[in-house]
C-alpha cells in the first residue's frame, strides 16, 4: 500500500509542477488552485507512505517520479527540447529509481 501512495504522490508532484508553470507566477486562479490542492495531497501521500517506507527511499522516489514525469510532460505537452543529452539523463533517474527500489524494504 505505501509504494502505491507513494506513486500516486509522485504522480500528482508532477501535475502540481504543470499547473504552476500554467499559473503564470501564481497569476490566473484556476491553475493556482489546482497547484495547492494537487501539492497539499502529494505531500499528505508522502507523509503517509513514509510511515512504512524509509525517508531516503521514499523522497528519492518521490521526487525522481517528479523529475521524470515533469520531463516527459514539457516534451510531450508543452513542447520542450528533447536532446540525446536530456534524454540520457532522464533514463539514468529512472535506473536510479529501480535500483532504490529494489534495495529497499516493503
Amino acid at each position: 500500500m505505501a509504494w502505491l501512495l507513494l506513486t500516486l504522490a509522485g504522480i500528482l508532484e508532477v501535475v502540481w509542477a504543470y499547473f504552476m508553470k500554467q499559473s503564470q507566477g501564481f497569476t490566473k486562479v484556476v491553475p493556482s488552485f489546482i497547484t495547492i490542492v494537487t501539492m497539499m495531497a502529494s505531500f499528505a501521500l508522502l507523509s503517509m507512505s513514509m510511515k512504512s517506507l524509509p525517508l531516503g527511499t521514499a523522497y528519492t522516489i518521490w521526487t525522481g517520479i517528479g523529475a521524470v514525469g515533469a520531463f516527459l510532460v514539457g516534451v510531450l505537452v508543452l513542447g520542450e527540447a528533447a536532446n540525446m543529452m536530456r534524454i540520457i539523463a532522464a533514463m539514468l533517474i529512472v535506473a536510479g529509481l529501480v535500483m532504490m527500489k529494489q534495495s529497499s524494504p516493503g
